[in-house]
């Protein structure tokens, strides 16, 4: 079983990533894009990275914004896993955003 992070290291594990905040026993991150189809195309992105990385995040579109929650409920809060797909979403964003004008943080 996976286990929760302590205060120390999910604080230390937040500031390597920009644009995410913590919302209780989760951190979430907002995405504007261009358009709504743009939005719809992220989040299919989105979802190949997590099936790949077998944590799914909890998936909010309104119009051309995303906001994406993680969190591990099977361990009733943040783990390890929670950072490393943010890490890998936002390794993913600049890559998108490096090929055209697609998904930018608030």
């Amino acid at each position: 079983m996976v286990q929760r992070l302590d205060e120390a290291a999910i604080r230390q594990r937040l500031a390597a990533l920009p644009g995410w905040e913590r919302t209780g026993d989760a951190i979430r991150r907002t995405y504007r894009l261009a358009t709504f189809r743009d939005a719809v195309f992220f989040v299919n992105a989105v979802a190949a990275l997590a099936e790949g990385m077998n944590h799914h995040p909890d998936v909010d579109i309104r119009y051309r914004q995303v906001t994406l929650t993680l969190t591990t409920h099977s361990a009733g809060g943040l783990t390890d896993r929670d950072f490393e797909l943010a890490a890998a979403i936002d390794r993913h964003t600049a890559r998108w955003r490096g090929a055209g004008e697609a998904a930018s943080a608030p």
